[in-house]
């Protein structure tokens, strides 16, 4: 699957966006994923399959080349210097191998800032965990791809069994030429981009024109009715705002805590399917009933708490795209609903409203005019937005049936989402009848993070009527 996945050379206006504003460190867009294998991989194998990755999907042997003085989005070139060692690197557990060992050991991984003169990615062997287990964690920048088409660039190192699949091995295939370009190729290749763009966006808007004027002639008090719906959109997104809603996590930091829960994919969907919703209804759900307990523990709880969800923009046609198609929508999750059902209800309607917004496809035409302005004025103005998030959550499908890394099983799989301004980011990932939970607090915000786990574990034995001990 690897080798179909299609690369633009340049980021998209909206990643670029994210790329610029992380000036600010609590902007930082790094998402980590840890892998539980039952025992220690074939390294040989591992270092093998990681090479032919980054040979088949360039994106892993490419940095971030940039210029303040250019109106075009960064572009994406070979690092002629790519070392795999530097990459990939292997560490023992201290302590007795628990999982809360593991977890300090990713989370001071995650926050370690990329050297942006290199390709964003690292990836880290860890032996010791209990029980003879090891672990596989990587971290890469939210630049590169969204969950989604992380899931689609992993896939080349993955295997269905443990012994290697049966078959002629390929030779190693050529890595990707390099070159680096001169000042006046750079120049050349920005302005044929923002060339070829203002066509695209010319041609785009001149058919929407035609469309409009043609509804405008059949129903003049329709079209002006979407008008104002696509404007009435593009404020809501991009709103500012002052403050968390939430009266107690208000602070804001660069240090991270990482928690995990996991949930039987099956218990999950059928309590998604009392609520005639999905199974992200039930998810969010169970995650706003958390922290109702969480804010009631604390004695202050507010009506609703403002939370962050990317929405996918993938389609057919770009199912094969790499990099990032999601839109982050902000909307208001109440509190005061103790009935899971309705809960549910409440949620499923919410995130169809959010799906709904006219502005979702013209997010990169925004995030085109916002990366005008100087670094500086964004990264203020997103910053205030994006700090004035309470959580994020997202979903992130998995494959449904057990993987194997060069001889060892995935038993677990967890995907932690960067805060990126809020105060936790709670991300479900499916793999193999299990949901793993991943929870990223900001230890400013969320001060006890052991309370504020076992709240998360309340809302979902609520919504998923389940023991979770």
């Amino acid at each position: 699957m690897a080798e179909e996945v299609h690369f633009e050379h340049r980021m998209s206006d909206a990643d670029a966006l994210m790329w610029h504003i992380e000036r600010d460190p609590q902007l930082r867009s790094t998402i980590t994923t840890v892998w539980i294998l039952d025992q220690e991989p074939d390294e040989a194998r591992l270092m093998e399959k990681i090479d032919r990755a980054s040979r088949v999907v360039p994106r892993l042997r490419e940095r971030v080349s940039s210029s303040q003085f250019s109106m075009a989005p960064p572009r994406w070139e070979v690092d002629p210097d790519f070392d795999i060692d530097f990459h990939v690197r292997r560490t023992r557990l201290a302590g007795d191998g628990s999982m809360r060992d593991l977890l300090d050991t990713a989370q001071l991984f995650a926050m370690h800032a990329f050297d942006r003169d290199r390709p964003l990615w690292e990836m880290r062997l860890v032996d010791g965990l209990m029980g003879g287990r090891t672990a596989l964690l990587m971290k890469l920048h939210h630049a590169l791809s969204d969950g989604v088409g992380l899931v689609r660039m992993t896939t080349s190192m993955i295997e269905r069994g443990r012994e290697p699949e049966s078959g002629d091995v390929e030779p190693l295939p050529d890595p990707p030429p390099v070159h680096l370009m001169t000042q006046a190729e750079r120049f050349l290749d920005a302005l044929d981009y923002e060339r070829q763009k203002q066509r695209d966006r010319v041609k785009r808007t001149w058919n929407a024109l035609g469309e409009s004027l043609s509804e405008l002639a059949r129903d003049p008090v329709g079209a002006a009715r979407e008008l104002s719906d696509a404007l009435s959109s593009v404020g809501r997104l991009l709103q500012p705002v002052d403050a968390p809603q939430s009266p107690i996590m208000q602070g804001r930091s660069s240090r991270w805590r990482f928690d995990t829960l996991r949930v039987p994919f099956k218990a999950a969907k059928e309590a998604a399917h009392r609520a005639g919703g999905r199974l992200n209804d039930a998810f969010v759900a169970a995650m706003a009933g958390g922290l109702r307990h969480y804010h009631e523990l604390h004695g202050s709880v507010p009506a609703a708490l403002r939370m962050s969800m990317p929405i996918n923009l993938r389609s057919e046609e770009t199912q094969t795209k790499a990099g990032n198609q999601f839109v982050p929508v902000r909307f208001m999750v109440p509190l005061t609903i103790e009935n899971p059902i309705e809960r549910m209800g409440a949620i499923r309607d919410l995130v169809r409203q959010q799906r709904d917004e006219p502005a979702l496809p013209i997010v990169d035409e925004l995030a085109s005019l916002l990366n005008r302005f100087p670094t500086a004025v964004t990264t203020s103005l997103f910053g205030s937005m994006m700090k004035g998030v309470d959580f994020l959550t997202s979903n992130v499908p998995g494959p449904p049936f057990p993987v194997f890394v060069c001889g060892a099983k995935v038993e677990q799989i967890y995907g932690f989402g960067p805060l990126s301004g809020a105060a936790a980011n709670i991300t479900l990932f499916s793999y193999d009848g299990d949901l793993g939970i991943a929870v990223n607090t900001d230890r400013a915000a969320i001060p006890d993070p052991d309370r504020f786990l076992e709240c998360l574990e309340r809302g979902l034995a609520e919504v998923i009527e389940i023991d979770l001990e």
